[in-house]
């Protein structure tokens, strides 16, 4: 594979995985607009956002089959006109009810995008790059939160909140015609694979009952899931706690990512050094640490603006080691159907974190206690599981599939 072919297919590639991150991102500093146009409250409005990640969870499931079924360029052209279609019907409604209602449609036609990029990695690249290559990826998925709150702020404050959702319906209409000039198809199709729900549930199970996958899968949503905590709950936090506007929100949104875009990066390296699972091991210490430090001082109200953004920034770096580690190890033991593997593995997390997103939203206090407590309590599961997972595993998925995954080129 040329250098240039290289650098194509991960932009591309992590165009489409950014295309979700954007989607929520960029809506956020446009919560106390929309609040106030549908004669609403922002916490109703983050009702949108956990509908989203509903969708995203429940769509990923769909798309796995399809695109070990049908390969994997049809499902995803299927998924992105789904997408734009519901970004245009979002900018035009007028109650929260059928916001959330058509958030919810367009999170099904952006995971396609999610799941098709997962599946082509593991397609694309030898298993013992996957690790490298996902925090590539996460380097071009890091600009979305640099970005889209910041052009976010802009474009709701210059168009309203509904130019935000037009922006989005271009965004996949760009996306769509690189994909079909530029990303290459990576699976030929599968006709025998079977699309009735036994066969389906069944290939599931299979996935689920491998020790790698469900270990470093729940480990991996688990310790996620501050993230989507982080992201419903900021607009609160930040605009309504400290009480900043909507472009200083998009400033402070795109410089905590710079933690989560820079520990990828420094993780690539330390892959030289040391191993995939260490990493996570150490990263996720590290996060419970950090994560029980910041509910102590906001429960006792030691904490302010400042002191709030650089424990999120610590956070974040951790998750950079993290999520690029734990998607390698949940995928490498699957070459055959990498795509209800890749679906899987975004369900359980996106499911999970929707979850998490909502029981922000009910627990609601005006206060940020609520969003760090679950930032705790599912750092420290997560670190439990893997504790008690690991146990399982009796080799490191790399090493075996080494020698007989292949590149696609």
């Amino acid at each position: 594979m040329t250098k240039q072919k290289y650098f194509s297919l991960i932009l591309i590639l992590g165009s489409l995985s950014a295309l979700g991150p954007f989607t929520i991102d960029m809506y956020l500093p446009g919560f106390p607009a929309i609040a106030k146009d549908l004669q609403t409250t922002p916490a109703r409005v983050a009702l949108s956002l956990s509908s989203y990640f509903i969708g995203i969870s429940a769509g990923q499931l769909l798309y796995g089959p399809l695109l070990d079924r049908f390969g994997r360029k049809k499902p995803l052209y299927v998924g992105l006109a789904l997408y734009i279609i519901s970004s245009i019907a979002c900018a035009s409604i007028h109650s929260i009810d059928a916001l959330i209602a058509l958030r919810f449609f367009q999170a099904v036609g952006s995971c396609a995008a999610a799941v098709a990029c997962m599946a082509m990695v593991r397609d694309l690249f030898p298993v013992t790059d996957t690790a490298k290559v996902f925090a590539l990826l996460l380097l071009v998925v890091g600009l979305s939160p640099m970005l889209a709150p910041t052009v976010g702020g802009y474009v709701t404050a210059g168009f309203g909140w509904q130019g935000v959702f037009v922006t989005l319906a271009l965004l996949g209409v760009a996306l769509l015609l690189a994909c079909l000039l530029w990303l290459p198809e990576s699976y030929q199709p599968n006709p025998n694979l079977s699309l009735k729900p036994r066969p389906i549930l069944t290939n599931f199970w299979r996935v689920l009952r491998e020790p790698s996958f469900y270990t470093y899968t729940l480990t991996g949503a688990l310790s996620f899931c501050g993230l989507f905590v982080y992201v419903a709950d900021s607009p609160l936090v930040f605009m309504d706690i400290f009480g900043v506007d909507s472009k200083v929100y998009g400033w402070i949104f795109a410089f905590l990512s710079i933690g989560l875009i820079g520990a990828s990066q420094v993780n690539s390296v330390l892959l030289r050094r040391f191993r995939s699972e260490q990493l996570v091991f150490g990263a996720l210490c590290c996060q419970v640490a950090a994560s029980v430090v910041f509910l102590l001082l906001t429960v006792n109200g030691l904490i302010g603006l400042y002191g709030t953004i650089a424990l999120l920034f610590v956070f974040l770096c951790c998750l950079g080691f993290s999520s690029p580690n734990t998607a390698a190890l949940s995928l490498a033991p699957f070459s055959q159907n990498a795509g209800s593997a890749s679906s899987l593995m975004g369900a359980i997390r996106m499911g999970i974190g929707a979850m998490a997103s909502a029981a922000v939203s009910v627990f609601n206090n005006h206060t940020a206690v609520p969003m760090v407590a679950i930032m705790m309590v599912t750092s420290v599961v997560a670190l439990l599981i893997l504790l008690v997972g690991r146990r399982y595993v009796a080799h490191t998925p790399a090493t075996a599939e080494a020698a007989v995954a292949e590149p696609v080129h």
